[in-house]
């Protein structure tokens, strides 16, 4: 993750400590749900392939770098995530 760090201990996003660029992330399991309404107060967290997050446009208007957004708990607002670029990398190589 960059930009922020997972609490394990408390299971929410919060502040990276001093001169920590990247942190680890629990890993996730991912259960499809049909027609879930999502928590308005999680920080919606884009996935990037690569830490460049850039990539060519497809036709869903995503970059084709981008994986997929998961729903982060937070007790900060969703936009303090936004204004920090907070993102989780798949690969910190190219």
């Amino acid at each position: 993750m960059e930009g922020a760090r997972w609490d394990n201990e408390n299971r929410t996003l919060e502040e990276s400590r001093p001169k920590e660029l990247y942190t680890e992330v629990p890993i996730l399991h991912l259960n499809p749900i049909a027609s879930r309404q999502p928590n308005p107060s999680d920080y919606v967290c884009p996935v990037y392939k690569t830490l460049t997050r850039a990539g060519t446009l497809s036709t869903t208007g995503h970059s084709t770098n981008f994986v997929l957004p998961i729903e982060i708990p937070t007790s900060r607002p969703p936009s303090h995530w936004v204004e920090r670029g907070v993102a989780c990398l798949v690969s910190l190589n190219y």
